[in-house]
């Protein structure tokens, strides 16, 4: 299965990129190799070429299904962010 069908299938896929996105709040980078670090630190050369939402219950959790994104394969970087706090 693909890796957003696979997102899909645990209904946790909010929206493919079809709403806009809040100023940063909390957010964290994924990059090649699982490298993760604080904050949306997108550098000017860089471009946002897509993004998805997410459903989980921590920050982390949606850091570890970025970490399965295949954009890694061409050595591209995923922002993660949150957008929405349940309480």
């Amino acid at each position: 299965m693909n890796w957003l069908g696979s997102i899909a299938a645990q209904n946790k896929l909010v929206d493919k990129g079809n709403t806009l996105l809040p100023a940063p709040g909390s957010a964290k980078t994924v990059k090649p190799d699982n490298v993760v670090t604080d904050g949306p630190y997108t550098e000017i050369k860089e471009f946002i070429s897509g993004y998805i939402v997410v459903k989980t219950d921590t920050i982390e959790e949606a850091v570890e299904i970025a970490k399965e994104n295949p954009i890694f394969k061409i050595g591209g970087s995923i922002e993660v962010r949150e957008v929405l706090k349940r309480d």
